[in-house]
């Protein structure tokens, strides 16, 4: 496997490299799969959470190939595997800077390394926010997730509570009913920030309750999770004990573009404007998963793209 230390020093760098991808996740690994085995050797950075959210996660049932699913962090490992095999040489090192103003693009690191890329593609995903109560991330997959289409179906029959008031906590809550017997939804304020017909059909569910003026303080656990929350009423000023058997964050995601700085265009969300082949404002630059995506967020459709954007990569250095 091509893997590099984390060492000040790199052997690969000060190079020009034909194709540079950065980040991993099923975008960037899929990239980097179709890249190398079109004998373009390319270069990934890991970033600060190789594999993506997916290393977070535990059962993965939706990934095509898998009957009795998939751990996240083995499919993760699994995909690295494959791009190493076909000739990608991985560093474990995190992009602060670019300049992209020019051909070859140069890269800096955190390490303080420098390097060069005459194509790239952007793989940095975007991550959940958080609440930063305290045992968050030790929980994920444990009773508490970020994605209900990944995982609202472990809850049939069960009790569920959702933070969130916009479009994505209604559609994240409608979904959970498919499979819950009951759905909370806790929004801090007395009103949605949703669309009129989000919080229509939301209000209309029989499933689904609202807990207004209200924020959760605490999450209740024990060895095997999520058993409760503590929910504080920022009206009354009064807190309770909520039993659960799952907890939803639905209050969006930052895409991780802050690298970038500012030298590509985003919309109004931050995330990477993209076309349908993958291509960003500037020649030579492609965007691949949820750095560029604020609407599936699935590991198959970032795959998709990652395999899209190598694609399109390919065809656009044939052609010059």
């Amino acid at each position: 496997m091509n893997n590099t230390n984390n060492n000040n020093t790199n052997p690969h760098s000060n190079k020009k490299w034909k194709t540079v991808i950065i980040g991993t996740g099923p975008a960037g690994y899929t990239a980097a799969i179709y890249s190398s085995r079109a004998n373009l050797n390319p270069l990934v950075f890991e970033g600060n959470q190789p594999g993506g959210q997916l290393t977070l996660t535990t059962l993965v049932e939706n990934f095509p190939g898998y009957p009795e699913g998939i751990m996240g962090p083995e499919l993760m490992e699994n995909m690295k595997k494959q791009a190493s095999h076909f000739g990608t040489t991985f560093v474990q090192d995190s992009v602060v800077d670019v300049d992209l103003s020019k051909k070859p693009f140069k890269i800096i690191t955190q390490n303080g390394n420098q390097y060069f890329a005459e194509t790239l593609i952007i793989a940095s995903g975007a991550d959940a926010k958080f609440l930063n109560l305290e045992g968050e991330k030790e929980l994920i997959g444990r009773g508490l997730s970020t994605c209900a289409t990944c995982d609202g179906f472990f809850y049939r029959n069960k009790i569920v509570h959702v933070v969130g008031g916009g479009d994505t906590a209604l559609e994240d809550s409608i979904f959970i009913t498919k499979f819950a017997k009951k759905v909370y939804i806790i929004h801090r304020r007395d009103e949605l920030r949703a669309s009129k017909i989000m919080q229509e059909k939301a209000k209309s569910n029989p499933k689904i309750e609202f807990i207004w003026n209200s924020t959760i303080t605490k999450i209740l656990h024990d060895t095997a999770g999520v058993n409760g929350i503590t929910v504080y009423n920022l009206k009354t000023g009064t807190s309770e004990n909520r039993a659960t058997d799952g907890l939803f964050y639905a209050i969006g995601h930052i895409p991780n573009t802050s690298f970038l700085k500012g030298q590509i265009e985003l919309n109004s969300e931050g995330f990477i404007k993209a076309n349908n082949r993958q291509y960003t404002n500037i020649d030579g630059v492609f965007a691949c998963g949820d750095v560029q995506d604020s609407f599936y967020r699935q590991a198959i459709t970032a795959a998709g793209s990652g395999a899209m954007a190598a694609i399109a990569l390919e065809r656009y250095l044939e052609a010059l």
